[in-house]
């Protein structure tokens, strides 16, 4: 074997494959070493060495040199084409490794490429070297694509898979926004405004919170751009996804009203021990806050990685007398401590069933034992709690349509029911949802005196709703109660007709 070929193999694989040349000449010394076993058996010694300088191969047999010719022996037509399947074999895996620890480094990182087939709702994205799998589950809500589209995407995970690498591909990450404000926004990119933390339902709502090293610059307005140029940019990629930038503080007390935006926050009560923020608004705030199935509630909770919980004063009020009521009856808990829970946080059984009886002991002046009782009872009632509500649940479900469902019996559980409420589908749109059928059936007999005045317009209602969908619970109400005032003044007017024509 030439000395001079073996080099000149080397460098074009390392040209072409972009590999290692030791990892190449450790496969050639792999490919002369089976050879070699294939000549002499496996009864000897043998080691191969290539000269790194020069590529002349040498083999050794129990520990002693080989000549030449008998190398060319060894290489044979049969052993030589035996070494160059070997040979292959290990430089495929090196360039399977070589791309493996390529993507690798770029985990979680922005890549582009075009289409290049459409399989059972997979993408398959051309990326140069490999193809990258996107797969449905990782596409946005109601986005499509076609042969030959350019797709962006972040790389979230690598595997082997035999002699081929799996590169799996995501646009519904967190951190796909994050790459897209670093490609969008320059200041991002260059560390000048830093992205905080950022929260996000992949194709409907992303919530963002930036903060900027440099006071003189206004981090938020950065990274909308003139006329909300970036932004729009962002948005467009994401298929029209919803983006919310807040300016990022350190104080809660800042934060969380920043991150609830649009809605306007009355007050802020942070409970430490639990994690937990309880939010203020006033009536009218409180669908706006909570969002549409709970989206701006749900979302913020995520950005400023505490649980928050919307309601207003009034339900505070009430939950917390529940409470200290509940908290009351448990032996060995006096109404002062009770109180003195309420006020750190500790809002229902399940609250004080998971608190650390040093942590209770220190609130009430307690021994160990009289805290484990506590805290004991309260376990017991919060499991009580639970299989009662989800018995109410199954009474529900089970229940023939067309029936009055039976009135429940709650019992006190404190401010998990508001929880339930705030980060649930549709607790305080239900809520409307009765107030406003009950005013729409007094709209309807009212209507029936005068139907002229109850009537409305279809289009300037359903224009409303398109434009106030975040408040539509609230103008619902105002339109109802207006309506519901008009038949009375018509009444009150044929009364005064009727007098005077007597």
């Amino acid at each position: 074997m030439d000395g001079k070929e073996v080099l000149r193999i080397v460098d074009a694989i390392q040209r072409d494959k972009s590999i290692d040349k030791e990892i190449v000449f450790s496969g050639i010394e792999q490919a002369i070493l089976s050879a070699a076993r294939r000549h002499f058996g496996d009864d000897h010694e043998l080691t191969v060495d290539i000269n790194r300088d020069s590529g002349e191969p040498t083999v050794y047999c129990d520990n002693e040199k080989l000549a030449q010719d008998i190398l060319g022996e060894i290489l044979g037509r049969v052993a030589a084409q035996t070494a160059k399947q070997v040979m292959i074999q290990k430089i495929r895996e090196a360039e399977r490794d070589t791309v493996f620890d390529e993507y690798m480094e770029m985990q979680y990182q922005s890549v582009s490429g075009a289409v290049s087939r459409v399989e059972g709702g997979a993408v398959l994205i051309n990326l140069g070297k490999i193809e990258g799998i996107l797969p449905r589950g990782e596409q946005i809500p109601g986005e499509s694509f076609r042969v030959g589209d350019r797709v962006r995407a972040i790389v979230l995970d690598v595997r082997k898979a035999g002699s081929r690498v799996k590169v799996i591909l995501s646009r519904t990450h967190p951190d796909m926004v994050r790459r897209l404000f670093e490609l969008e926004i320059p200041e991002v990119a260059d560390r000048i405004i830093d992205v905080r933390s950022l929260a996000r339902e992949a194709g409907y709502r992303s919530k963002v919170a930036v903060s900027c090293i440099d006071s003189s610059i206004d981090c938020v307005g950065a990274c909308v751009g003139m006329r909300g140029a970036r932004i729009k940019n962002i948005v467009d990629e994401l298929a029209g996804e919803r983006i919310d930038i807040v300016r990022w503080n350190d104080s809660l007390q800042v934060l969380v009203p920043n991150s609830l935006q649009p809605a306007e926050v009355e007050d802020v009560i942070l409970c430490p021990m639990l994690g937990r923020v309880i939010v203020l608004v006033r009536d009218d705030q409180l669908p706006l806050a909570i969002g549409r199935k709970g989206q701006n509630v749900r979302l913020a909770s995520k950005l400023v990685g505490w649980d928050i919980e919307v309601m207003t004063q009034t339900e505070l009020d009430e939950q917390l007398d529940k409470t200290v009521e509940a908290f009351s009856s448990i032996p060995g808990v006096s109404e002062e401590l009770a109180e003195s829970l309420v006020s750190q946080g500790f809002f229902s059984y399940y609250d004080l069933s998971v608190i650390e009886p040093d942590q209770l002991a220190e609130l009430g002046g307690l021994t160990a034992e009289q805290c484990e009782q506590i805290v004991e009872v309260a376990d017991r009632e919060s499991e009580r709690v639970e299989a009662e509500e989800e018995a109410m649940k199954q009474a529900q479900q089970n229940q023939p349509a067309g029936t009055a469902p039976a009135a429940p019996v709650a019992p006190a559980k404190g401010l998990s029911d508001v929880a339930a409420a705030s980060e649930g589908d549709d607790a305080p749109a239900e809520e409307a949802s009765t107030e406003t059928e009950a005013a729409a059936e007094s709209v309807t007999e009212s209507a029936a005196s005068e139907p002229v005045e109850a009537a409305s317009d279809p289009e300037e209602s359903e224009d409303t709703a398109v434009v106030e969908n975040e408040t539509e619970v609230a103008t619902d109400s105002e339109s109802v109660e207006s309506s519901a005032d008009e038949p009375v003044q018509v009444e009150n007017e044929v009364e005064e007709s009727t007098e005077k024509q007597e």
